[in-house]
C-alpha cells in the first residue's frame, strides 16, 4: 500500500474523532459522591478497534487523543485528562502487542486463529484497563488532586470500568471481524509488520 504511514496518521485522526464522539455523546454518566463522576461508554471499544486495525501505537493514540479531548471539554472530567491519555494509550499498546506481536493477526489467514487472537488481544488490553484505570485513578485523586473522596469512588470506578470492558470487548471483536474482509477487498487493510511498535 502506497503512503501507508500517511494513511495510518489519517486513520489515527479518524479513530480519535470516533472515540471522542462515542465517549462524549453516547455515554451514561454516573455522578459520584465527592463531586466526581464515572460513565458507561464504548470509547474503549474504539481504542481497541484502532489497535487491532492500525497497531498498538496508532490505535492507542487515536483512543487517547479522542477521549482526552472529551475530558478536556467536560468540567467534570477535565482534571482526569492526563490520566485518561496515559490509560487509553496503554490499552492500545497492550492490545497491539498481543494482537500483532504475539498473534500476527494482520498476516494470519486462518479465520479461527484471527478470531482467537483478536479476542485475547481485546481482553488483554481491557483487562489492563480494569486493573490499572481504577488504581491509577485512586492514587491520582489522592496524591495529585488531594481528594479524600477517592475511597468512595473506587468501587464505582471498578464497576463501571468492568462493564465498559465487557461491552467494549464484544463490540470491538465483532466490528473487527466484520471489517477485516471489507478492508482487505478495498485495499485499506494494514499489515502491521515486525519493525513497527505493536
Amino acid at each position: 500500500m502506497k503512503n501507508e504511514k500517511l494513511l495510518k496518521v489519517v486513520f489515527t485522526g479518524l479513530f480519535a474523532a470516533l472515540s471522542y464522539v462515542v465517549f462524549t455523546f453516547l455515554q451514561i454518566k454516573i455522578t459520584l459522591p465527592g463531586g466526581g463522576a464515572t460513565s458507561i461508554h464504548l470509547g474503549n471499544a474504539v481504542c481497541v478497534l484502532g489497535a487491532l486495525l492500525l497497531g498498538g501505537l496508532y490505535g492507542g493514540l487515536g483512543g487517547a487523543i479522542g477521549m482526552t479531548i472529551g475530558d478536556l471539554f467536560d468540567p467534570v472530567y477535565i482534571l482526569s485528562a492526563p490520566k485518561t491519555f496515559l490509560m487509553k494509550l496503554c490499552i492500545g499498546l497492550v492490545t497491539g502487542l498481543i494482537a500483532h506481536k504475539l498473534g500476527h493477526i494482520s498476516t494470519e489467514t486462518d479465520r479461527g486463529k484471527v478470531a482467537k487472537w483478536t479476542i485475547l488481544a481485546a481482553v488483554g488490553g481491557l483487562l489492563f484497563n480494569v486493573i490499572f484505570d481504577p488504581l491509577v485513578g485512586y492514587y491520582y485523586k489522592i496524591l495529585i488532586l488531594g481528594k479524600p473522596a477517592a475511597e468512595l469512588t473506587l468501587a464505582w470506578n471498578v464497576a463501571s470500568t468492568s462493564i465498559n470492558s465487557v461491552t467494549s470487548t464484544i463490540v470491538s471483536v465483532a466490528v473487527y471481524m466484520a471489517l477485516r474482509p471489507a478492508l482487505k477487498k478495498s485495499g485499506l487493510f494494514f499489515t502491521v509488520g515486525k519493525k513497527e511498535l505493536a
